[in-house]
């Protein structure tokens, strides 16, 4: 990877907007994140208080005064746009809607969402579920600048998204394909079956990722390394070089020139090591160093 583009990298973390949403850059700022990831409500409630324009406010001003960014959102953990129950893919579908009118508001470029489970009624008919319900979010929300960013799975369940083939074929069903972003999960890659660490099965890999829905649409990447083996079908994440993917899966990563100027974002354990240091700024930090050039 040439300078220039060691130098464009950006790293982040997930990190918390308790008592308001401007308290995750400034949280942002004492570990030395680039970029962050929020959440825009309560990802355990369906529902929640509508944003006030004095909480955009305040985001805003934070925003410009850190200089942080790009920010993704993660959406709610409870939607599920593959379910066979039509009642509940409406429930999701709505609450979507939602998220993604929070983040327009708040100029958030992607909400990353986990594609769906399909609760025993098969691949083929969750995936055309996803893309349908897709169609519905985008015909709700016309003209939005924020991108719905398909995230990687681990393969737990009955979960849609361990296969990269699997994420071409919902965006191959949505109308507005171009609205749609791809957020990629190293764990849950690693999980799934995809061998970071191997030079070729991480080529394999990315030239599978091209033909599927290509690299240009890779928006987002979460850095976590796993707490088991390949092809665990566990997400269970681990801080960086401390799991199975080890160092050599994320210098890989990090210094794949075409993935230079997507963000890298942290969903590691908080708290401190045993030396006092923030996690995300020990994590941070280790990712930096890997970076060639």
């Amino acid at each position: 990877m040439a300078n220039a583009a060691a130098k464009r990298q950006k790293f982040g973390s997930h990190l918390s907007v308790a008592g308001g949403f401007e308290n995750a850059f400034h949280e942002g700022v004492d570990v030395g994140c680039d970029c962050l990831q929020i959440f825009v409500k309560n990802q355990r409630q369906w529902s929640a208080k509508p944003i006030t324009d004095e909480q955009i406010a305040a985001y805003k001003q934070a925003e410009s005064k850190t200089g942080i960014g790009p920010v993704v959102a993660h959406a709610s953990y409870l939607l599920n746009l593959a379910s066979p129950e039509a009642a509940n893919r409406e429930k999701s579908i709505k609450a979507l809607i939602d998220e993604l009118e929070r983040c327009e508001a708040l100029g958030v470029v992607g909400l990353v969402l986990h594609p769906g489970a399909h609760m025993g009624d098969g691949e083929a008919k969750a995936i055309k579920r996803i893309s349908a319900s897709l169609n519905k979010a985008h015909t709700a929300t016309k003209g939005f600048k924020c991108r719905v960013l398909l995230e990687s799975t681990a393969g737990q369940g009955t979960t849609i998204g361990h296969e990269v083939e699997h994420l071409g074929q919902i965006i191959d069903g949505v109308k507005q394909g171009d609205r749609l972003g791809i957020c990629l999960d190293t764990c849950h890659l690693f999980a799934a079956g995809y061998d970071l660490r191997d030079s070729d099965a991480y080529e394999a890999m990315m030239q599978a990722m091209d033909a599927s829905f290509g690299v240009d649409r890779i928006a987002c990447i979460h850095m976590n390394d796993s707490k088991f083996d390949l092809g665990s079908r566990k997400d269970r994440h681990e801080h960086i070089g401390e799991g199975f993917i080890g160092r050599k899966g994320f210098v890989n990563v990090v210094n794949d020139a075409r993935l230079a100027d997507v963000p890298r974002i942290l969903e590691t354990e908080k708290g401190d090591d045993d030396k006092g240091r923030p996690y995300d700024k020990v994590n941070l930090d280790k990712l930096r160093r890997m970076v060639r050039g």
